[in-house]
């Protein structure tokens, strides 16, 4: 058995596919690479093959209509065979060195029979066109080197959630949970992220910069203008989130308020972008969304709602929304989104 699967998902990625699967294949034959070419026009699936010829016991390619991202992502998980599952888009890559570091960890948590659910290492955002970075990591949040559960994780800071870059799931735990990733929606990596954490009891932490998130390209799902034209898919996202599991009923403290506040910034993030598209059609989605919340789950609700940026998204002045703008153009500088 592979000690890794790491699943590629591809969309007409054929002028830079090849350096996200290289970064990949300086883990030899202890991973397993799934290429999963969702439909591309390009030479994508050409592409694809290529590897899998190269590299027969190593990478395999799977050709699918298109289903978008998150079923590029189920397609990944259905044939995976490792251990442990990684997503790598394909327009990002993973730093070789520390992938090195992050697998001999991993192979040695194997080897010594002891349980792991979630790896956890730092992500980059790379602004090539700004020839800037911006490097998040969990130091002085998560315990180094060692396994901890959720009674020692410290607190988040805004801008510093574990994103679909930073985590590496046990791939049974992915299966138990019932993972199936929405078709035709962007956005879904929130929801990779999130459904899984209420099973997640072991944790690693090792603080290397291994994904490197590639920011520049126009036609990406996280820039602005895209936001604002796919916000309903940002909903649907949303409310799949709050369906997933009832945050209410979790016992740790710790793991139950980090899901808070990650739903407090899913729906910050719709309703920031409903206000800035400012028709009346989109503030009426915005009270939808908080609506929605409410009828599922009037206590996570309030948990959810009592947070200042919760309070910050509901205000229907002009001043208010004015207020929310401007904090979240603030923000977008600081942490490196959109």
């Amino acid at each position: 058995m592979k000690l890794i699967t790491a699943a590629v998902p591809c969309y007409n990625s054929a002028a830079y596919m090849k350096k996200a699967i290289d970064s990949l294949l300086v883990a030899g034959e202890e991973i397993e690479i799934i290429i999963v070419n969702d439909g591309s026009s390009d030479d994508t699936a050409k592409i694809a093959d290529e590897y899998a010829k190269q590299y027969p016991t190593i990478v395999k390619a799977i050709h699918q209509e298109n289903g978008g991202h998150g079923e590029a992502v189920n397609a990944g998980l259905r044939a995976a065979t490792g251990l442990y599952y990684k997503v790598l888009d394909s327009d990002d890559w993973l730093d070789e060195e520390a992938f090195k570091k992050v697998l001999k960890v991993l192979r040695e948590i194997v080897n010594e029979g002891q349980k792991l659910d979630m790896f956890v290492a730092n992500y980059v955002y790379e602004k090539v066109h700004e020839n800037s970075q911006k490097v998040i990591d969990y130091t002085g949040v998560l315990p180094q080197g060692k396994i901890f559960t959720w009674d020692e994780v410290g607190h988040f800071k805004q801008g510093k959630y574990m994103l679909m870059h930073s985590v590496i799931y046990r791939t049974e735990l992915l299966r138990d949970c019932k993972l199936e990733l929405p078709k035709h929606t962007f956005y879904v990596d929130n929801i990779f992220v999130y459904q899984p954490l209420s099973k997640v009891k072991y944790m690693y932490y090792m603080n290397v910069n291994m994904y490197r998130y590639f920011i520049g390209r126009d036609d990406q799902s996280v820039t602005e203008e895209n936001m604002i034209k796919r916000i309903d898919q940002q909903l649907r996202v949303t409310r799949f989130m709050i369906d997933c599991c009832d945050v209410t009923k979790i016992e740790n403290k710790k793991l139950r308020n980090y899901l808070v506040k990650y739903m407090e910034i899913m729906m910050t993030v719709c309703s920031v972008y409903l206000i800035k598209e400012g028709s009346e059609k989109s503030l009426k989605k915005r009270d939808e969304i908080w609506d929605y919340l409410e009828k599922k789950n009037p206590k996570f609700a309030k948990m959810v709602g009592s947070g200042i940026l919760s309070k910050s998204m509901q205000l229907n002045t002009k001043a208010g929304h004015t207020i929310v703008k401007a904090g979240y153009t603030i923000s977008k500088k600081i942490f490196k989104f959109g």
